[in-house]
């Protein structure tokens, strides 16, 4: 999967070294994301006010990439999986730009959801690329983590996600709300064109059978079948069935849209059977439910990003609409977490402990809310710094510890499609956390709906510390080179 450049050998060994030049597509790709997650958070108040749409429209803008990124994510990995990160990359980063365009020119609301759903499929391959390339960079090194690049995807992408409000400020104030979609075309030029240099040539489907695919064979013999067998087609159908049908239930909950979860569950069961009978399935689910740590890392991925997403767009509302600050000091009023964040990430990234870095994460989460409760639209304005800057704890953590943990969990030969799984359950808790968000502001974001939502993320931060603490396979998954038992 890799070129046959190889990176300069690391000192003290004769083991060639991971290949820089992989760095800036990887790391560009692979915020792509993030950065359109954050950077709406300051301008849904300026787009409501622009185009007469509530709070609870304007969360459509939100759901609108989540719904797109959660389905696309593990679908997308899979391909990366099968053909090589190159094309899919270059795809997809091309599409970032086109929505880029669309959303700077939108006439109205419904457009511009729409070039948010177009952002969420172009943002689809960063992530998955770069772990696949990780991936592939340690088996050619002999490195399970080559030069500390997990790390380093790690920080660009907190870092990214906590500046992110911030530059969106910056932006309006420049340039209106409109601006921050604009930003997205230089950015998709810039990956494109640092892809179609850097990366990998894409590799034959048909090269490499994967492990799943061997273990089912009869005989020892590793069926190939045609591609769309190998892709598992009606396989990614119903697991987007499953997904949509769950995910535009909750995005606007209600007894009335019952029918939504029935339909997610007729899909998931289907899913289910189909996959359990595929000779090489989208997902493999005995794989998958026999690795109870990824299973695990799943769930808190879940829950901590209710927590974290809750704050991102419900507190920044808040601190314009309840508080009265403008979209740039609402983005400045986060500098203390970004600063702590990535002082957080680089230093315990040094250490291969996961463990330690999910409870601290959970506890920096817990502390936070407890503290929002507190806040009034006559606090000081320390107090909003003093919100922030405890955030940064779990924000320089969390991430840096999940993505690790699926690292070492998953089978290599799905590096992608996990990494892709793991954003997916990701996306879902920041639907939940829009929801909820939406449910606790209703058509103002005002202090009663802040503690309403604080609630909300002061239970999903309790479930994530117990999710940590009675997981016993913690002390297994470390970057040392050994994985934990599936």
């Amino acid at each position: 999967m890799t070129d046959a450049k190889a990176g300069c050998p690391e000192a003290g060994t004769d083991k060639p070294g991971f290949d820089r030049g992989l760095l800036p597509p990887m790391l560009l790709g692979s915020v792509l994301n993030p950065i359109n997650s954050t950077i709406i958070a300051v301008a849904l108040v300026p787009i409501g006010r622009a185009l007469g749409a509530p709070a609870s429209q304007t969360a459509w803008l939100v759901s609108a990439l989540y719904l797109a990124t959660s389905l696309g994510q593990p679908v997308v990995g899979r391909l990366i999986d099968v053909f090589g990160p190159r094309r899919l990359f270059l795809l997809s980063t091309g599409l970032v730009g086109v929505a880029g365009v669309v959303g700077a020119l939108a006439p109205g609301l419904g457009v511009l959801i729409g070039a948010r759903v177009l952002l969420g499929f172009g943002t689809c391959a960063g992530y998955p690329a770069a772990m696949a390339l990780v991936r592939s960079e340690a088996e050619r090194t002999g490195r399970d983590s080559p030069g500390g690049v997990l790390t380093a995807l790690a920080v660009a992408n907190q870092t990214v996600a906590v500046v992110g409000p911030l530059l969106g400020g910056l932006l309006i104030a420049v340039g209106g709300w409109r601006a921050t979609f604009a930003l997205n075309v230089p950015l998709a030029l810039a990956a494109v064109l640092l892809g179609l240099l850097r990366l990998p040539k894409a590799k034959t489907p048909e090269a490499k059978p994967t492990a799943q695919s061997t273990a089912q064979s009869t005989g020892g013999s590793t069926p190939r079948g045609s591609l769309a067998a190998r892709l598992d087609l009606p396989g990614m159908g119903l697991f987007a069935a499953m997904l949509v049908s769950l995910l535009l239930f909750l995005m606007n909950p209600h007894l009335r849209d019952w029918y939504l979860l029935a339909l997610a569950a007729a899909a998931g069961a289907a899913f289910a059977a189909r996959e359990l009978r595929a000779a090489t399935p989208f997902i493999d689910l005995r794989v998958l439910g026999g690795n109870t740590p990824l299973l695990a890392t799943y769930g808190r991925a879940l829950v901590a990003y209710v927590v974290s997403y809750s704050f991102l767009y419900g507190f920044t509302q808040w601190t314009e609409e309840g508080f009265g600050l403008t979209p740039f000091h609402a983005g400045l009023a986060q500098i203390p977490m970004f600063l702590l964040a990535t002082g957080v990430s680089i230093v315990s990234g040094r250490s291969t402990s996961v463990r330690g870095k999910l409870l601290l994460g959970a506890v920096g989460q817990i502390t936070a809310c407890l503290v929002i409760l507190l806040l009034g639209g006559d606090s000081p304005l320390w107090m909003l710094l003093l919100v922030a800057l405890i955030f940064g704890i779990p924000q320089g953590l969390n991430n840096l510890a999940l993505q690790n943990s699926v690292y070492f969990q998953t089978d290599p030969e799905r590096t992608a499609s996990s990494a892709g799984l793991l954003r997916t359950f990701a996306y879902i808790g920041s639907m939940v956390a829009s929801a909820a968000t939406a449910a606790s502001f209703g058509q103002h974001a005002d202090t009663g709906g802040l503690h309403r939502l604080a609630w909300v993320m002061l239970g999903a931060g309790l479930l994530y510390l117990l999710l940590t603490l009675f997981d016993r396979t913690l002390g297994r998954t470390a970057g040392t080179g050994t994985r934990a038992s599936l």
